[in-house]
């Protein structure tokens, strides 16, 4: 048989095999479910299907008690439970429960993006992923959750918020126990254990562990704040972000502490408050062993050490270490006072200002003088109002050794030596700011007219011993 020959039989069994096809396609049955029109090939898997709207649920997981329509649905779940991955990918190591996983996900190192959004251009491996990604664009929310009224726009993103309202944990943490509810959750956990931060910023530089943590970063150079504050204006990059801001306004604080009663505004603030009490100071500075409860606080304290000051102010040039301290100071020149008290109307420009003078309201650490019954808020005020009860007036001035009562009497008194010259008299020796030609006389021996003038050197404020 010539080569010729050999094509035309080919291409002809070819069509043959075709036609086949065609015709098996035409003989077989489908059947349809008649709650959403979806076809089957057979009616066992029809059946199958119409357990999903039947809503019976006869497979129950023995861990936490979860339930499946489906027997293969159950045994999928159990394997969160086991830990069990016995399909591993070949390319970066990856294991997954089910072969069907690991066929999705290999769908990644593939390159391959099939399936693209007609509306923005965007393409994705998976058909499903596509479709989860349009619902985006239509902004509607149609899983709405029955504990807390939160709306979803996924059916399997509602899903996995009700594992937080169930409180079961699946997810443990083998390098210290911790649970989640979330699996996601539980891999950015474990990053802490692992200190790797392989996402780095190609602008500044800054690391990070997840690719998500980046992009959320990325958008401060970016400069777009999309998300603004109804009441006051502001802008902030992150949805979260201006949620945390906007109790600000409303002044509501659901979470308390059991040991103190001080309460915050989430959830996050009150687990960070109550390392206080458990006295356990992980980071430790290791020029001057100072100790924090939180790494963000050492950090913060470092830069004091290294004497840069990198934050500048607009309007007077003053320079600050931290970017948080330039802020504070940015409110004397506004005259903005953004935090305010929900019991009485008074405002503050600093939010701790706004904590301590709600503690008048709330009765909670109130400090009382046993001997004239004025209340403080702090116990450092508590302290130095005792001295107005007593003659000891343990602040003293370097350069006239005149004595105060508490530190900000002193501060003020410092004044008159750094705006004017002082002069020393020939008879006592003490420093003031009367020179010779004044008709008052050293108001330390009451005579002398013969005064010197001397430097004013650094100032700082002093304790008698």
């Amino acid at each position: 048989m010539s080569s010729t020959q050999k094509d035309q039989h080919g291409l002809r069994s070819q069509r043959s095999q075709e036609a086949d096809k065609t015709h098996r396609r035409k003989r077989e049955k489908t059947y349809t479910c008649d709650e959403c029109g979806k076809d089957f090939r057979n009616n066992g898997s029809l059946k199958k299907h119409q357990l999903i709207h039947s809503g019976v649920k006869a497979y129950s997981c023995d861990q936490c008690g979860k339930k499946f329509a489906f027997k293969d649905k159950l045994k999928l779940h159990q394997f969160i439970h086991t830990g069990e991955k016995p399909f591993s990918c070949d390319l970066c190591g990856k294991s997954f429960s089910t072969k069907g996983r690991l066929k999705h996900h290999q769908l990644i190192h593939s390159g391959v993006k099939a399936y693209s959004c007609d509306q923005c251009g965007r393409a994705f491996t998976h058909s499903g992923n596509l479709q989860n990604h349009l619902v985006t664009h239509s902004g509607i929310k149609a899983y709405s959750c029955d504990e807390c009224g939160k709306d979803f726009r996924h059916n399997g993103s509602l899903k996995k918020h009700q594992l937080i309202h169930s409180g079961v944990k699946a997810h443990t943490c083998d390098k210290c126990g911790k649970k989640f509810a979330l699996k996601a959750n539980l891999k950015r956990h474990q990053v802490i254990h692992t200190g790797k931060r392989p996402f780095s910023c190609d602008l500044c530089g800054k690391t990070f562990s997840m690719k998500g943590y980046l992009k959320q970063h990325q958008l401060i150079h970016s400069g777009v704040k999309a998300y603004s504050c109804d009441e006051c204006g502001k802008d902030f990059t992150e949805k979260d972000k201006l949620k945390r801001h906007q109790v600000i306004h409303t002044g509501e604080r659901p979470f308390s502490c059991d040991l103190c009663g001080k309460s915050f505004s989430t959830k996050g603030h009150l687990k960070q408050h109550q390392l206080i009490h458990s006295g356990v100071k992980e980071y430790s500075c290791d020029q001057c062993g100072r100790a924090f409860t939180h790494s963000s606080y050492l950090q913060s304290h470092l830069v004091t050490h290294s004497g840069i000051k990198a934050y500048s102010c607009d309007e007077c040039g003053k320079d600050f270490a931290l970017k948080t301290s330039l802020k504070h100071h940015q409110f004397i020149h506004t005259g903005e006072r953004p935090f305010s008290c929900h019991m009485c109307g008074k405002t503050f420009i600093r939010i701790g200002h706004r904590n301590r003078h709600l503690r008048i309201h709330t009765r909670h650490d109130v400090y009382c003088c046993e001997l004239c019954g004025k209340e403080f808020i702090t116990d450092t005020q508590l302290q130095q109002h005792m001295f107005t009860h007593t003659e000891e007036r343990p602040y003293k001035c370097d350069l006239c050794e005149k004595t105060f009562k508490a530190p900000r009497y002193l501060r003020r008194h410092q004044q008159i030596h750094t705006r004017k010259r002082l002069y020393k008299c020939s008879y006592c020796e003490k420093q003031s700011d009367t020179d010779g030609s004044s008709s008052q006389p050293c108001h330390h021996c009451g005579g002398g007219k013969d005064f010197r003038q001397t430097s004013v050197e650094k100032l700082s404020v002093s304790k008698r011993t």
